[in-house]
């Protein structure tokens, strides 16, 4: 059993609550709650959304992709077969780019680093922001490790990898020094600041930026389809209440399912084989 989580964005919850109803219902043969309620009158845009039925197939396929270009291939296999889908080719860079996300998210760093210079050692060479992350990660790590004790692994580190590149850019250097408080400062009283960098949000955020990086290399595309699309219909209302168009005063993305008991806290798990 994989798990997989997202945060940071709440674009990215609801799509992975989305991608979560759906894998639910394709598990249960595609059936969902009959459960009726009573119905509160809807703004003649609501209504005709609700009118617009998108094809099984296409949801389908928008999944699929999802979690091909995440790189989760497990499970995107188990979901082609469950949904009787055409799965997408699986090739050795998507089960590298899994391989190293899962490292990333697990506080891998190192092991991270040395997979990522197999597969393209000119990625991190060419993208010095990408390669201070991941080692600014490093150091989170390695602090997170030696909190109440020995701090000298993450000096040294911080001296060897991070400070002769923080010399040369003062964006790299504010981030160390506010990553560097955490030797000084009890990690269960932090500033919100400083507490962030504890977070599992930057180990994801870090994780998609190597996988965008990646798939930018290999002249593919960036990002999962699901999320384009979330990204125009943002746009789109944007654009219609720059307008003046009659729309509701909200409109929420649709990306919930009715049955669906996901958190929005967006921190569990999300289980995908």
């Amino acid at each position: 059993m994989s798990h997989f989580s997202l945060g940071g964005d709440p674009d990215d919850d609801r799509i992975r609550a989305f991608i979560l109803a759906r894998l639910a219902a394709e598990r249960n043969g595609g059936m969902t709650s009959s459960a009726s309620t009573a119905t509160p009158l809807k703004h003649a845009f609501e209504a005709r959304a609700t009118d617009v039925k998108s094809p099984k197939s296409d949801i389908n396929a928008l999944i699929l992709d999802y979690l091909t270009m995440e790189g989760y291939p497990n499970a995107a296999a188990k979901f082609s077969k469950e949904a009787n889908v055409q799965p997408q080719q699986i090739d050795n860079l998507i089960l590298d780019r899994q391989e190293i996300k899962q490292a990333i998210l697990e506080g891998r760093i190192e092991a991270a680093i040395t997979t990522l210079n197999e597969v393209d050692p000119e990625i991190l060479d060419k993208d010095p922001q990408l390669h201070f992350a991941l080692l600014r990660l490093q150091l989170v790590e390695l602090i997170r490790q030696c909190n109440g004790g020995d701090i000298n692994p993450a000096l040294d580190f911080a001296t060897k990898k991070l400070a002769p590149r923080a010399a040369m850019n003062v964006d790299f250097l504010k981030d160390l020094e506010k990553t560097m408080a955490l030797l000084i400062f009890p990690h269960d009283n932090l500033a919100p600041e400083l507490d962030t960098l504890l977070k599992s949000d930057l180990r994801q955020i870090t994780a998609t930026k190597v996988n965008e990086a990646i798939l930018e290399r290999q002249a593919r595309r960036r990002e999962a389809a699901i999320r384009q699309l979330v990204k125009m219909r943002a746009w789109a209302e944007t654009s219609a209440r720059s307008k003046k168009k009659d729309l509701p005063g909200s409109i929420d993305l649709g990306l919930y399912g009715e049955d669906n008991d996901y958190n929005e806290n967006g921190h569990e798990p999300m289980i995908t084989t």
